[in-house]
């Protein structure tokens, strides 16, 4: 399947072969890197990364994907690459193509990756933007494939917590696309967007996928193959929001009654990290503080109990990015 030069800005710019082909790639590529005989394909490259917001396992990914491929990578942290404020993102892409083969982008604005996208001239890979996270959705599809007793079109998806976020969002589409059973468990002011849904739905006509969007989390757990939550709050937040986030989103945290309410002894929890299931981080020990809670989304017990795959999420990270250049950039 030839994905040379293609851009990678949300998960609906792949069909449902071309995602299936890179989750693939990405298990062989893995098994070629665990037994010591993986074969560079990309030296000579050059890889630019550009994060307005910072990260980890996005940052490291990239970064060890490309080198054991032979590729190179300059960093542009937060503040160094100055689109949109000394230099318009079109501008930056005209200059960035003819010096790199692929730009990865990561930041508040879909509109910058899609203008990056646009006038590079060479692939551009969203790493996480306001709306969509299409990366972390090739790593979720490898891992559930791994996890999963049954065809990828029969596993039933349960996201519970922030339903309008990037990671809902892409996880809809990519279920939507894949044939998936998605159901999104929210408070109602925090369900995806209108025109999320409607792109959603369209594919699902075609692919048959199951889709729903509930406040009721019996209704959205039932029967689930796997749960999936995302971090409830960022340290950006002004304290006021996050008591008012806090008071909607609590009714969804994935604790042990979650899991045992999806009547599935063998289900599996996701979550794409950080995660916020005790109180030793910043945000942690604070909102231990001002509310006496000793965990967000998810909670203690689950997160570190025989159903966490999460770590197993996190190293795919790797290989589906890895992936993901070769395609895009191998000659």
């Amino acid at each position: 399947m030839d994905l040379r030069g293609r851009s990678l800005v949300t998960v609906a710019d792949l069909t449902k072969d071309e995602l299936l082909f890179l989750v693939e790639e990405a298990a062989a590529l893995r098994s070629a890197k665990r037994e010591g005989r993986e074969v560079p394909g990309l030296q000579g490259r050059h890889v630019a990364l550009i994060f307005e917001k910072p990260s980890t396992r996005t940052r490291t990914a990239f970064e060890v994907a490309a080198h054991d491929q032979g590729a190179h990578t300059t960093y542009l942290g937060p503040g160094e690459s100055h689109l949109g404020s000394k230099e318009s993102v079109a501008d930056a892409a005209r200059v960035l193509g003819r010096l790199f083969d692929g730009i990865e982008y990561r930041g508040a604005s879909q509109r910058t990756v899609e203008v990056l996208a646009a006038h590079a001239g060479v692939p551009v890979w969203n790493g996480l933007t306001d709306r969509w996270h299409p990366t972390q959705m090739l790593a979720d599809v490898l891992t559930m494939r791994d996890h999963a007793t049954k065809p990828l079109e029969a596993i039933r998806l349960c996201y519970l917590g922030d339903g309008r976020n990037n990671t809902a969002n892409s996880l809809l589409v990519t279920g939507a696309l894949l044939g998936l059973d998605v159901r999104i468990g929210a408070p109602q002011p925090l369900w995806p967007e209108a025109s999320v849904r409607d792109l959603a739905q369209s594919l699902a006509a075609s692919s048959g996928a199951r889709l729903s969007v509930t406040e009721d989390v019996g209704e959205a757990v039932r029967d689930a193959d796997f749960v999936y939550t995302d971090v409830w709050l960022s340290m950006g937040e002004p304290a006021a929001e996050w008591d008012r986030r806090l008071d909607l989103l609590l009714p969804y945290q994935v604790n042990r009654a979650v899991l045992e309410a999806t009547g599935n002894p063998e289900v599996r929890f996701l979550h794409c990290l950080p995660a916020f299931h005790n109180a030793e981080t910043e945000v942690g020990r604070e909102v231990l503080a001002r509310r006496g809670l000793q965990a967000l989304e998810v909670d203690e017990e689950v997160f570190e109990s025989p159903a966490s795959v999460v770590f197993d999420q996190a190293e795919n990270r790797l290989h589906t990015i890895k992936a993901l250049l070769r395609a895009t950039l191998g000659g």
